[in-house]
């Protein structure tokens, strides 16, 4: 039996158009699924996991998240840190960033608020009070107890707390009184450890942690704006990058972040 060099020939050009077909799609939704890369505010954790679990199961992109204080991310975005997205607890460090036109303000977006809070251990003895012009904390630390804090010079929660204390009156007696960490959630353990018996941290800091409570809210005018920003690190190379920035104004990720104490802005 004789082959035929031409159905030969129409064959291998079949199978080869085929295989084309079928890997170029793979190869598309291979590099739809690079990772998003995003360096967020410590106070975010808990919602900034179920948000990026949320957004895979949705789009099949994975988003991989670092947290730390917002003006420590900056910094590593300022020394070429591989991020996609950076989400700031206050626009200052946002800002310095813009400046440095280290990210695109093209995508920049206002996204969240929060409250500040007093807390103390579950197990404290200290009750609810008003933070008003009466308010005394300095006996309430004890002889020797500190006021558990975000570092008030350079980490957003610790700036808005000193702001706070200082409208109320309050920081010239306290600032010898302190013990700052480099992040809030830093703040928030020491507290929830019993280290010190009050600290200044997020809303929704304290509703993540079982071990402390709340005594107050600090009112909105003692400190200002409490802002999440997010955008696109200019460096980055990722096109989800933008769209994961425009998906957290979207009514999927706002439900989760209100679960966790956020305001939606």
């Amino acid at each position: 039996m004789t082959s035929n060099p031409f159905r030969f020939r129409v064959l291998r050009h079949a199978a080869a158009l085929l295989l084309g077909a079928l890997g170029l799609p793979a190869a598309v939704a291979a590099q739809e699924r690079a990772p998003v890369t995003v360096f967020a505010a410590a106070s975010l954790k808990e919602s900034m996991d179920a948000a990026a679990a949320r957004y895979q199961r949705e789009t099949g992109t994975p988003v991989r998240v670092s947290y730390a204080a917002s003006s420590a991310l900056a910094r590593q975005i300022e020394q070429r840190a591989p991020a996609d997205v950076f989400i700031s607890a206050d626009l200052e460090w946002m800002d310095w960033l813009q400046q440095r036109r280290l990210v695109d303000a093209a995508t920049r977006r206002e996204v969240l608020g929060n409250s500040l809070v007093l807390i103390a251990p579950a197990g404290s003895a200290a009750q609810p009070m008003a933070l008003d012009a009466d308010a005394e904390l300095l006996p309430l630390l004890g002889p020797r107890g500190r006021l558990s804090l975000a570092l008030t010079t350079s980490v957003p929660a610790g700036r808005y707390a000193r702001a706070a204390l200082e409208s109320m009156g309050q920081w010239p007696s306290l600032k010898s009184r302190t013990a700052e960490s480099d992040s809030v959630r830093g703040a928030l353990t020491l507290v929830a450890r019993g280290e010190a018996p009050l600290g200044v941290v997020y809303a929704s800091d304290a509703m993540a942690e079982p071990r402390v409570r709340v005594l107050a809210t600090f009112p909105a005018g003692s400190h200002p704006d409490i802002v999440y920003a997010a955008a696109r690190v200019s460096a980055s190379r990722n096109p989800q990058a933008a769209a994961f920035v425009r998906w957290l104004d979207g009514g999927a990720a706002s439900a989760i972040f209100r679960a966790h104490g956020f305001v939606v802005r």
